[in-house]
């Protein structure tokens, strides 16, 4: 009968298992522990703590999240999904869980590499769900998802922005990005003035407290700390459900801004810059422009077309 373990016991059983009885290279464990933390953290982050309730579902939801959220390509993607059927057949084989669910788990080179994108008309009904009816701090929701479709942020780039880093008369965001890269993104007049009505409205009374909690971060929780991967998530989500969306995650936000920004003819090069990909090949995935605009390019640049 499977056990009531969360995932902590079993993770540091199995990680002995393959130092002591594998045998596995030091490099091969270090790989299996990376990818384990991934896997638990990001579960946790939905609340899913225990082995045994895991489905093959919320797996196939957490490889979606490394291609998505955290970028990784799809080699990366197949080492995780390898870590993550070793570890569940060994849980399954001792006793720590009673089915599998990693076992019938696609590879993703039989994934469609992109999520979906947001139609201009969906995205307005996003960004502009947030109002006074939906809790105390939708003013800060409304800032927090036009900054993002503005300047194409990840979740986890979002809520580190400081209030430095907020740049007003330039219209101008800094970003810390992967890998600590630091990139300075403009953005239009809507994040500007919602980011300003948020600073001069709410964010004061959020970050009354005098212990220094908020960090001089931009956007802080309802109390005054912060703003975390997980909650940019479920306010997503939330509004998302209020406009009548369905499917949305944070990364749509950030890959319809850089689509609609190729639909509507931007170098690739300045795309890359405002993404801050350290590789173009990245970037090339937001080229799935439709046929019609194809045919206009070809039409304006050729000229026997």
């Amino acid at each position: 009968m499977a056990s009531a373990h969360t995932f902590e016991r079993p993770v540091r059983a199995f990680l002995a298992f393959a130092r002591v009885e594998a045998g596995l290279a030091a490099s091969t464990l270090e790989a299996y522990a990376r990818d384990l933390n991934d896997l638990t953290e990001e579960l946790a982050s939905r609340g899913l703590t225990l082995p045994a309730a895991i489905s093959v579902e919320d797996l196939a939801a957490h490889l979606r999240w490394l291609s998505r959220e955290k970028e990784l390509q799809a080699s990366s993607v197949a080492r995780h999904l390898a870590t993550i059927r070793v570890f569940f057949r060994w849980m399954c084989a001792n006793g720590i869980i009673e089915y599998d669910p990693a076992r019938i788990l696609e590879r993703p080179t039989r994934w469609k590499k992109l999520p979906g994108v947001l139609s201009p008309l969906k995205m307005r009904a996003l960004v502009e769900a947030p109002a006074p009816e939906h809790g105390k701090l939708w003013m800060r929701d409304r800032a927090m998802l036009e900054l993002m479709y503005a300047a194409g942020l990840r979740a986890s780039e979002v809520g580190r922005i400081r209030l430095n880093e907020f740049h007003e008369q330039t219209m101008l965001v800094t970003v810390h990005g992967k890998g600590e890269r630091t990139r300075v993104v403009p953005i239009g007049e809507p994040a500007r003035d919602w980011t300003n009505r948020y600073l001069a409205e709410m964010r004061p009374e959020l970050a009354r407290f005098p212990d220094g909690r908020d960090e001089h971060r931009l956007l802080v929780s309802g109390g005054g700390r912060p703003l975390e991967r997980v909650a940019v998530w479920q306010i997503v989500r939330k509004y998302a459900r209020l406009a009548g969306l369905e499917g949305i995650h944070p990364h749509m936000l950030r890959h319809s801004f850089a689509t609609h920004l190729v639909q509507g003819g931007a170098d690739l090069r300045i795309v890359q810059d405002l993404l801050g990909h350290s590789d173009i090949g990245t970037t090339q995935v937001y080229t799935h422009v439709d046929r019609t605009h194809l045919h206009e390019v070809v039409r304006a640049c050729l000229p026997r077309s």
